[in-house]
């Protein structure tokens, strides 16, 4: 009896860490300090990876998610960002030239030293972005659209005047 007893409270206790215990979470993938010139990530999960000081020149970043990914000191010139999640994303010391970000979520992005650099902000939503005067001026000049998610105008998330 006494060891169908222990048995029965073993099972009892593994069947109650299980319930509270929650799963290993995956590991966010690290692509830093790499060359990925034309790579496809077009509407993967990227949350929180890493694409420190990577060369994303021409990728397809398009519509995947990248909410919390550490973007510094990227690459991105004529990469495909539409449609993307940016959320909380960091884009600081980043070069953005060419970039297609129409329609892209950057809500609290930290992005201050940043370069966007004749970029396609249509629709885009930089809703608590802190940016450099020079580069807040250069994206309020090219602010156009309505983001289809948030509903947010792109000139009134850049706080334009």
């Amino acid at each position: 009896m006494g060891l169908l007893l222990a048995g029965l409270l073993a099972a009892g206790f593994a069947l109650i860490v299980s319930l509270v215990v929650p799963p290993p979470l995956l590991a966010a993938m690290d692509y830093a300090k790499q060359s990925l010139i034309g790579a496809d990530f077009h509407g993967q999960d990227l949350r929180g990876t890493t694409f420190n000081l990577t060369n994303l020149r021409e990728a397809d970043l398009g519509e995947a998610d990248l909410r919390g990914a550490s973007l510094f000191g990227v690459k991105l010139q004529d990469a495909n960002l539409r449609g993307t999640d940016l959320r909380e994303a960091t884009l600081d010391s980043g070069i953005l030239r060419r970039a297609d970000l129409r329609d892209a979520r950057l809500e609290d992005a930290f992005a201050f030293n940043a370069r966007f650099e004749d970029v396609d902000i249509t629709g885009a939503d930089f809703t608590n972005v802190i940016l450099r005067k020079d580069q807040l001026r250069a994206l309020c000049r090219r602010a156009d659209g309505t983001n289809p998610i948030t509903g947010q105008a792109t000139r009134d998330t850049l706080g334009c005047t």
